[in-house]
């Protein structure tokens, strides 16, 4: 496993954590990249702004993990699409309370940059 883009908080929690981390997920230490680092080829799940990668060299089913992806993909573009059109709506922006549609506003940002990333998996392991 490898770690990548994580906060000093994430680290600090991870590393708080680690014993459970280990035992549970079966995995030896994994090796930190910096943000600036290249990775291997890697199936990518995202906690806050680290990054786990799973690197895929001989482990994975590429036909399997393109259709998990799409449908990752998919699921994700629906929510997207749901939070973009309630913020564009006049009722909710000016009647929500204002930490509501900011907390809308965070999540949608989160989600554009989730897509991002599960796009960018997508192109790297159809290539592969």
């Amino acid at each position: 496993m490898i770690l990548q883009n994580a906060t000093a908080d994430e680290q600090q929690r991870f590393n708080a954590n680690a014993a459970f981390i280990y035992f549970l997920a079966k995995i030896e230490t994994p090796r930190w990249l910096g943000a600036s680092d290249t990775a291997p080829e890697s199936a990518t799940a995202l906690v806050g702004e680290m990054k786990i990668l799973i690197p895929l060299a001989g482990l994975i089913d590429k036909d399997a993990e393109l259709a998990r992806l799409t449908k990752e993909i998919g699921k994700l573009e629906t929510n997207l699409q749901k939070s973009e059109a309630k913020l564009a709506t006049p009722n909710f922006a000016d009647k929500a309370p204002a930490d509501v549609v900011e907390k809308e506003r965070v999540r949608v940002g989160e989600m554009k940059t989730a897509l991002a990333q599960l796009k960018e998996q997508f192109t790297k392991i159809s290539a592969l």
